[in-house]
C-alpha cells in the first residue's frame, strides 16, 4: 500500500512560491503566495514555512524571486549574476541552524555560476532546478519512510517531538514519513506527540497532520514522556533534524535532547529521520552547530496572551543538540546509519554511495 499524504507544503507556481501558512495551523489551513525575495526571507524567519527540508525549498524559491526582481533592473548579465549571488547569500542568513537552507541555496548558486545562458535563461534554469529539488524531496522522504518502517515493531507506539511531517517538507515527511510508511503496512501503529513548547508545533501541526491522514495520535505535554516510557507505553522514538554533524550529533527542536536522555534510561530506541542534505560533514561535532535564539515573546505569550509576569528574564534557544551516543540510528534515503557515525556517515557520502 502506497500511503499518500493529503498535504503539499510548498511548490513553485509560474512566477511565485505557494506555501501553507503554518502560523495559523490548525485554526486555518490556507495557502499564501510569496512574490518577492524579501517576503520569502521573512516567511522563513517568521516560520510561515518551517521544517528543515521545507525551509531549504523555500530558500531555493527565494533565489528565483530575487532573480525576477533583478531582471527588472535591466542589469548586464555580469552585474546580474554578481548581485544575485549576493542576494542568495543573504537568503541563507534568514535562519542559522537548519543546514538544508544553506544546501538548497548553494544548489541554486551552482546553477547561477555554471549557466551559459542569458538572464532570462538563468531564471528559467533556477525554476527548473527548484522544481527538481521539490520532486526529489518527496521521493527522498518516501525512501526514508520505507527504511524506517523496517525497524517499527508491529503495533508500535511511536513518540515524536516537534513536527517532522509533510508540513516540514514538501509533502511526505521524515519522522512522520516513517510513521506513514509503517502505518501503510500495519494500521495498528499509533503515535504520541509532544506538544513542543514554546511554539507548540507538535500540538498544532503534528496532530493536525496525523488526524488529516487518519493515523491515531495522542497529544502529551513535553514533560510527560518519561511517565509514559516507564509505564511501557512508548516503544520507540522517531524525530527529525535540522543539522547533523559528521559524528552524528544532531540539532533538533529544543526538548529533543531531554527525550533522548529519557529514552536511553528506559532502553527505548531513539531514531533520527533526515535526508543526507541535513548532514553537515564540514563540522566535526554538535559543538559547532549554531543555535538560533528566538523571540522572548514565544515563551512569554500563548496565542497573543501573556502567561507570566512582566519584566522576568527569558532565554529562548530554538534548538538543542542530542549527542550521538544517545542515537540508535539515523534513517536516511540511503538506509539506516549506525554507530560509529563518523564511519557510517563518511561512507554514505562516499562517491560510490551518493
Amino acid at each position: 500500500m502506497d500511503f499518500k499524504s493529503k498535504i503539499k507544503t510548498i511548490e513553485w507556481v509560474d512566477t511565485y512560491s505557494k506555501m501553507v501558512d503554518q502560523t495559523v495551523v490548525p485554526y486555518e489551513y490556507k495557502f499564501v503566495n510569496i512574490t518577492s525575495g524579501e517576503e520569502m526571507f521573512n516567511a522563513i524567519r517568521n516560520m510561515i514555512v518551517r521544517g528543515a527540508p521545507a525551509i531549504g525549498i523555500a530558500g531555493a524559491h527565494g533565489v528565483i524571486l530575487f532573480a525576477q526582481e533583478l531582471e527588472k533592473e535591466n542589469l548586464s548579465r555580469e552585474v546580474f549574476v554578481k548581485e544575485l549571488i549576493k542576494k542568495a547569500e543573504y537568503m541563507k542568513t534568514s535562519r542559522p541552524t537548519a543546514v538544508n537552507l544553506m544546501w538548497a541555496v548553494d544548489k541554486q548558486i551552482e546553477v547561477i555560476k555554471n549557466s551559459k545562458s542569458d538572464v532570462k535563461g538563468i531564471i528559467e534554469e533556477l525554476k527548473q532546478n527548484a522544481i527538481k529539488l521539490e520532486n526529489e524531496d518527496i521521493e527522498i522522504n518516501k525512501k526514508i519512510g520505507e527504511y524506517g518502517a523496517e525497524v517499527v515493531p508491529k503495533g508500535a507506539a511511536i513518540l515524536t517531538h516537534c513536527n517532522a511531517g509533510a508540513l516540514a517538507t514538501v509533502g511526505y515527511g521524515t519522522a512522520l514519513g516513517v510513521v506513514r510508511s509503517a502505518f501503510a503496512k500495519d494500521n495498528t501503529i499509533k503515535v504520541f506527540a509532544d506538544e513542543t513548547r514554546p511554539r507548540q508545533q507538535g500540538a498544532r501541526i503534528t496532530t493536525f497532520e496525523l488526524a488529516m491522514d487518519g493515523i491515531p495520535v495522542t497529544l502529551i505535554t513535553d514533560g510527560m514522556c518519561s511517565y509514559f516510557m516507564k509505564k511501557g507505553m512508548i516503544d520507540m522514538v522517531v524525530v527529525g533534524a535540522d543539522r547533523i554533524a559528521a559524528n552524528g550529533d544532531t540539532a533538533n527542536k529544543i526538548g529533543t535532547y531531554t527525550v533522548a536522555i529519557a529514552a536511553k534510561y528506559h532502553n527505548i530506541p531513539f531514531y533520527i529521520a533526515a535526508p543526507l542534505s541535513t548532514i553537515d560533514i564540514s563540522i566535526k561535532s554538535g559543538d559547532e552547530i549554531p543555535i538560533e535564539e528566538r523571540s522572548h515573546e514565544e515563551v512569554t505569550h500563548i496565542n497573543g496572551k501573556r502567561i507570566c509576569a512582566e519584566g522576568i528574564n527569558i532565554i529562548n534557544p530554538g534548538f538543542d543538540v542530542t549527542p550521538h551516543e544517545l542515537i540508535t540510528g539515523i534513517i536516511t534515503e540511503k538506509g539506516i546509519l549506525r554507530p560509529d557515525y563518523n564511519k557510517s556517515i563518511a561512507e554514505a557520502f562516499s562517491k560510490d554511495n551518493i
